[in-house]
């Protein structure tokens, strides 16, 4: 896409959208006298391909072209029972239920609540802002999008096996288990919702959450695959008036029985896991906020040939950005973020499993009204491998929601 083209439709874009703004509504819908509240979003998301190298998601989509719906409904039953559910399309494909869970209050006067079904992530700071509304960019950090090679339905046969598909995330293959070339997964999704249960309990200071759930961080689940369990905690203190610091840990069952049973000789599904520890830290003040997070997660899988992975495989991601208010409804935001790897031995030597990757996105928002924002950025990336060592991409998203 030619750059001058790309921002004259901006411009044409923001005149139109000023024009009628107004007229949009700026609130949820509420019936049956306040026990159904429906909300929502849609964005939209323009930028020049990307061949799905860097911005692929795990829903097989750009996150910097994607046109997405969101529907949220609230049912409550009296003071203690509340259904919630989430309904999600993009790029107009078949609409689907992103989440879907009931929460249980027991006592009105605490802040404490047990919710079962499809629930919220619990561990991850940017897992909880990972809506077009909440982020302050258009691209997401790379330990929530970006797609390593592994699949749990699939596993390479040998060192050799895994570093063929160094780079490949957005369509990897492996020799054990699911043959037809598919995507990895990232080190947390931030598409998909995990089903279980889920137990919440704060206070001023202190925010504490913890969970049983089917699926892994990088791959949450509907059904089982694999009879395992995911355990997940986090906890935020928040000392002083505008600060928080957060921790999470989970731990669970990755690899699915199906890639299991094709191992020869058999392998225990459950013996194989992700392990995942996080930290972040947010502060605002004033006119800015900053926040950081940080990302360590291990993947065991089967040693089965030669040259052999009997090592965990490791990744590491950090992340830092920030927004700055530059005058009422305009902000300037930027974030930095590296992910990194751990070596293995294969028959030409030892490398990184996967290829280093670091992104840079710099850009900003300015809301035509209180609910009604465009977002423009830059977002500059750079890796050690696959076909695209580096890209560019300028990108324009408008975020509705009500």
């Amino acid at each position: 896409m030619n750059g001058h083209v790309f921002g004259a439709g901006v411009l044409v874009l923001v005149a139109s959208l000023q024009a009628s703004a107004q007229t949009l509504p700026s609130g949820p819908f509420v019936l049956a006298g306040g026990h159904v509240a429906v909300g929502g979003d849609a964005s939209a998301s323009f930028a020049p391909q990307d061949p799905g190298f860097f911005n692929f998601t795990d829903y097989e989509h750009s996150a910097l072209r994607t046109v997405r719906f969101d529907l949220s409904v609230s049912v409550t039953a009296g003071e203690h029972f509340t259904v919630l559910g989430g309904f999600q399309d993009e790029n107009f494909d078949s609409p689907r239920v992103y989440a879907l869970y009931v929460r249980i209050h027991p006592w009105t006067n605490r802040r404490f609540d047990v919710q079962i079904g499809r629930v919220p992530p619990t561990a991850g700071l940017f897992a909880h802002q990972t809506y077009a509304i909440d982020n302050i960019l258009i691209g997401y950090p790379l330990a929530y999008q970006y797609l390593t090679s592994l699949r749990p339905d699939a596993l390479p046969a040998s060192a050799d096996d895994l570093l063929r598909m160094r780079a490949r995330g957005w369509e990897s293959s492996f020799p054990i288990g699911n043959q037809a070339p598919d995507r990895g997964v990232p080190l947390f999704s931030g598409f998909r919702w995990d089903t279980g249960v889920q137990v919440h309990a704060a206070s001023d200071l202190l925010e504490v959450t913890a969970s049983v759930t089917t699926g892994t961080l990088s791959n949450p689940l509907v059904g089982d695959d694999n009879g395992g369990k995911q355990i997940a905690g986090r906890a935020a203190i928040r000392p002083v008036t505008g600060l928080a610091i957060g921790a999470s840990a989970a731990r669970g069952a990755f690899v699915s029985d199906a890639a299991a049973s094709a191992v020869p000789g058999g392998a225990d599904a459950n013996a194989y896991t992700q392990t995942a520890l996080g930290g972040d830290v947010e502060y605002s003040r004033d006119y800015f906020l900053v926040r950081v997070e940080t990302v360590w997660s291990r993947w065991t899988l089967p040693p089965i040939n030669e040259p052999l992975i009997n090592v965990p495989l490791r990744a590491f991601a950090v992340s830092l950005e920030g927004r700055y208010k530059l005058r009422p409804g305009l902000y300037a935001a930027a974030r930095i973020d590296h992910l990194g790897f751990s070596d293995i031995t294969g028959t030409a030597g030892s490398q990184s499993w996967e290829a280093p990757l670091s992104r840079v996105e710099i850009g900003g928002g300015y809301y035509l009204q209180r609910n009604l924002v465009l977002k423009l950025s830059y977002q500059y990336n750079t890796r050690d491998g696959g076909r695209q060592p580096t890209l560019g991409l300028p990108a324009a998203q408008l975020v509705y929601w009500f």
